[in-house]
């Protein structure tokens, strides 16, 4: 162990905009929008959205404040804010994912870094400097923690290294000092929290820790602002992060590069709204079907690998093969190809589809099995293997990646198509407004003025 926790300290407290290369910038505006869009989109269609808001107003914490709820009529609290945009930019699954770390880096970073640049007037140059710090941390401590060896746990790690990442970004915010991040990230390894336990049944856990995750990083930073005493050695203690949530954890990963190598630059975004361990194979089946003219009745069987982890996630036939909820369809592989088999395509109102007796039928016919291939000379988990059996023959396909890799990242016409996919029917024709203003949010010199474009 090398002093973690402090090293990491040391980088937000001395941050500056200036420090950040153009393009890491540029990405990190880009990650932004696409994340606000799954929050707008889900503060309108997702199904768990009605309890957040009923929870808040039996506890009274739906009380007006000054921060920006997106796709929402009303302000909030900062805190609050933080855990309805966290919630919401994660209910969709349609958010972004660091491959090596296997999480979703804007869900708890973004809400946090807004929430708090709100309230303290920060500029979007400051609010973007944040964001950067926030990826940096949560990213770096998911490689830490290793993912196979956390999911092995039990652990979500968007909602555990998360924590973190949302402390890091509030606290670059509110202007903390080293020994006060020290302190927030204390705080964190108190907080750190997110369990896979919701895969069984479809639970909307999952949206709900994402979104605490963004909280609880601003509960932690103020905490810490106002000279709470946190536990030092957050990270690399013997009771610290790495030793309770992980049985192969790498500390040195948590700081390698700090500061040279950007990992922000290795987050990928998502085509399809379902678990990242699904991409590859519906890549493969859309392009499979279109190359060979497939149609349901011609497939015979279909053979899907995937690395342990998506088996993990995604690919338990006793559980995944009919799923009845959302939640249970973002996480199986077998609805998701089915319907990307039955008609060329998946998005989010694909959902409608759950329990249709035409993928039902396909989904039958998937088999999902764990390829260690997918281990072997390999940056990251997410490629799959795909075999599909016909009455014409055998028809196989091994895709590396999924679309959306750094390799493969979309173009500022695509993403922006994606948002205003998502965030018209919400937002109408103030949609375009807003992602010209989020993409370039340092023009900004009160964050507020640009985020306020988000409201319903």
């Amino acid at each position: 162990m090398a002093d973690e926790t402090a090293t990491l300290a040391a980088y937000v407290a001395n941050l500056k905009f200036e420090d950040i290369p153009h393009e890491v910038l540029e990405r990190a505006k880009v990650l932004t929008l696409d994340f606000l869009g799954g929050a707008i989109r889900a503060r309108r269609d997702a199904e768990s959205t009605p309890s957040l808001l009923k929870m808040l107003e039996a506890l009274a914490l739906d009380r007006q404040g000054e921060s920006t709820v997106f796709g929402d009529s009303k302000s909030w609290t900062p805190a609050v804010a933080a855990l309805l945009n966290g919630a919401l930019g994660h209910s969709l699954d349609f958010d972004d994912t660091h491959a090596d770390s296997s999480l979703h880096p804007s869900a708890p970073v973004v809400p946090a870094a807004i929430a708090v640049g709100e309230l303290v007037g920060a500029s979007g140059r400051d609010v973007l400097t944040a964001i950067v710090a926030g990826y940096e941390v949560c990213c770096r401590l998911g490689n830490a923690l290793d993912p196979t060896s956390h999911y092995a746990r039990g652990f979500h790690p968007t909602a555990t290294a998360g924590t973190y990442g949302a402390a890091a970004a509030a606290a670059k915010l509110f202007g903390l000092s080293k020994g006060q991040i020290v302190a927030a990230f204390g705080v964190c390894g108190s907080q750190a929290a997110g369990s896979l336990q919701f895969l069984v049944n479809g639970a909307w856990n999952k949206r709900y820790q994402v979104g605490a995750a963004a909280m609880n990083g601003v509960i932690a930073a103020t905490l810490a602002r106002n000279d709470f005493v946190g536990a030092i050695e957050s990270v690399e203690g013997k009771h610290g992060l790495l030793v309770g949530y992980s049985d192969n954890a790498h500390p040195d990963k948590a700081i390698a590069g700090l500061g040279k190598t950007y990992e922000t630059m290795k987050i990928g975004v998502k085509p399809y709204p379902s678990c990242r361990y699904t991409h590859a194979a519906l890549d493969a089946l859309i392009a499979m079907r279109r190359e060979h003219n497939l149609t349901p009745d011609q497939i015979k069987r279909v053979e899907i690998g995937l690395h342990r982890n998506g088996i993990t996630l995604a690919g338990d036939a006793a559980t995944k093969r009919h799923p009845t909820s959302i939640v249970g369809g973002q996480f199986s592989m077998f609805f998701t190809g089915a319907v990307a088999l039955d008609q060329g395509r998946f998005g989010w109102d694909d959902y409608e589809r759950l329990g249709d007796g035409a993928v039902g039928a396909l989904a039958d016919k998937i088999d999902v099995v764990q390829d260690d291939r997918l281990e072997i000379g390999r940056g990251h988990p997410f490629g799959a293997r795909v075999s599909i059996v016909t009455d014409d023959g055998v028809h196989e396909r091994l895709q590396a990646d999924p679309s959306g890799e750094p390799n493969s990242f979309p173009d500022a016409q695509a993403m922006a198509q994606k948002f205003l996919t998502l965030a018209r029917p919400v937002l109408n024709g103030r949609a375009e407004q807003f992602a010209n203003a989020i993409l370039s949010l340092e023009r900004f010199d009160r964050v507020a003025t640009a985020t306020h474009l988000g409201r319903q």
